[in-house]
C-alpha cells in the first residue's frame, strides 16, 4: 500500500526516509493493519522459522525485528502523532523529540533479500558434511566433520579420537572451515 498523503513532488518516492515503530509484543501484524488503514506506507520484514510442536514440524513467518516495523515518512512533520494512538503501537523510535530516520536504501536492501515474501538468510559458512578444524578448548587443532547444525549457533561434529568416532557439540565460532 502506498501513501499519497503529503508526498512532495520534488522528492522521488524512493528517496523518502522511513521511521521505526516500536510495537507491543507480538502485535506487529495488528499495528501494520491499522497503520495501513490510515494510509501509511508500511513494511514489516519477516523470516521463515522452523517451529516444532507436538511431534509436528512446520515453518512459520516471524518478524525479522521483533516488536518493530517501518513506516515511510512521506507525510511531513505534522502527521506522525496519529501513529502513537494506533492500536498495537507502543512508540516511535526517536532521538529526543526528533524522529530518527532510516535511509530508504536500508529498506530497499531488505526487500531485495525477500523470496516469496520472506527475508532469506545469506548462505551459512558451514554445511553438513564439511570438514572443520576445532579452534578452542581441549580439541584445538583436531579435524572434525559437521553432522548437524541448529538455529542456536551450535554445530554437532564427528571427531575421530583413538580410532573411535565421537559426537561433540560446539559453538559455530569454535571451529574454522577447511
Amino acid at each position: 500500500m502506498h501513501c499519497s498523503v503529503g508526498v512532495s513532488m520534488s522528492v522521488p518516492d524512493e528517496a523518502v526516509p522511513w521511521i521505526a515503530i516500536n510495537t507491543h509484543p507480538h502485535r506487529e501484524s495488528i499495528a501494520l493493519k491499522h497503520l495501513e488503514r490510515q494510509n501509511f506506507d508500511t513494511y514489516c520484514p519477516v523470516m521463515r522459522k522452523r517451529r516444532s510442536h507436538a511431534r509436528r514440524v512446520d515453518w512459520v513467518l516471524r518478524p525479522l525485528f521483533p516488536n518493530y516495523l517501518f513506516v515511510k515518512a512521506n507525510w511531513g512533520a505534522r502527521r506522525w502523532r496519529p501513529i502513537l494512538s494506533t492500536h498495537g503501537v507502543r512508540a516511535i523510535v526517536r532521538s529526543g523529540d526528533e524522529l530518527s530516520f532510516i535511509d530508504h536504501e536500508f529498506i530497499a536492501s531488505l526487500k531485495l533479500r525477500e523470496v516469496d515474501g520472506a527475508i532469506v538468510r545469506p548462505p551459512a559458512p558451514y554445511r553438513v558434511g564439511q570438514k572443520v578444524e576445532i579452534a578452542e578448548a581441549a580439541f584445538a587443532g583436531l579435524v572434525a566433520t559437521i553432522i548437524e547444525m541448529d538455529e542456536k549457533n551450535r554445530i554437532v561434529v564427528l571427531l575421530d579420537l583413538m580410532n573411535r568416532s565421537t559426537r561433540v557439540i560446539l559453538k559455530r565460532d569454535a571451529v574454522i572451515p577447511l
